[in-house]
This record gives structure tokens, sequence and C-alpha cells, in this order.
């Protein structure tokens, strides 16, 4: 059997098999890496909740490879698609952070709860780049960066904290 196959197989198991079978899909396809990754976004656009549950969680183990695949179908899909994709993101850690940045970042409005819902449940590997972002000049993505460190709770809201501790200083000192 060809690694296509063996990956059409694995989907269609983790589609309609017994909870064992997607539990055992999942673990292959999760190890199968960069070629279950297009297979599994599909499954995800195509299958409802459990499906996509599944599907979220092999891509979740694939890791990297899998960010932009999903932000990628994220612009094109509907609100569960999306919801189930930004947990998937949101378990990637590093790997997400700086693309689920630059969703806040460009701006848009209908990606960027789900992109701020994977940031906060990312933690402290997003915490510098919202740092960062505390400077940039646009008020709005300044405004979206502290929300963010307030909401992910002490990994972020002690950060925020001292940078603007730092920065209420910097601004008497001026």
């Amino acid at each position: 059997m060809s690694e296509e196959e063996r990956i059409e197989s694995l989907i269609a198991a983790l589609k309609s098999g017994p909870t064992e079978a997607r539990r055992a899909a999942t673990q292959e396809l999760g190890a199968m890496g960069d070629a279950a990754v297009e297979p599994l976004v599909s499954a995800m656009r195509e299958g409802n909740n459990d499906v996509r549950w599944y599907a979220a969680r092999a891509l979740v183990r694939i890791g990297e490879p899998a960010v932009q695949p999903l932000l990628r179908a994220m612009r094109e899909e509907g609100i569960d698609f999306r919801r189930y994709a930004a947990a998937a993101l949101g378990e990637m850690e590093s790997a997400a952070v700086e693309p689920l940045i630059g969703v806040i970042a460009a701006g848009d409005e209908e990606l960027r709860p789900f992109a701020a819902m994977a940031l906060c449940r990312i933690g402290r590997p997003a915490v510098e780049p919202l740092l960062a972002m505390l400077k940039h000049p646009d008020p709005k993505l300044q405004s979206c960066a502290a929300l963010l460190l307030w909401k992910m709770g002490e990994a972020g809201a002690e950060p925020l904290a001292d940078a603007l501790k730092r920065e209420s200083g910097a601004d008497r000192d001026r």
C-alpha cells in the first residue's frame, strides 16, 4: 500500500471508524508528517465536528508544517472549522506564534478572534512577540496586544504590568 493510499485509509477511519480506530488513525496520521497535512485539512473542511476534532489532534502532532495550511483554510471556512483550527494552532505553541501574530497585525476582523484565542492558549511562548507589539505605531494593535497579554492570565499579565511600569517611568523621565 502506498503512503497516499494509507493516508486515504486512515482518513476514512477518522471519518467513520469506531473510537479506537479514530484514535489510532489520529496517532498514525500525526506521525506521517507533511504528507498528511493537506488530507487532514480537507477532512476538517468536509467533516463534522467529531472529524474536525480528530483531524486537529493529528495536525497538532505534525506541528509546524500544518500551521500555514490551517491558516490558509481558516480564511475560507466557517466558524466551526475556525474554532477547531484555532484550537489546533493553540496547541502547536512556538511554531504558531509568529503566524498568529501576523493574523492579528493584518487586521482581519473575521480571523482575529480565533488567532487571539490560539495565542492565549499558547501562553508564555507568545508573550515576547506580544510585548513587542505594544510598541507598534498602530494604537489598535497596541490595545490588542495588551488585551491578549491580560487575557492570558499570569503568563501575560505580569510581563504586561512590568512593561507598562517601564513605559510609565520612561514617560516621566522625558
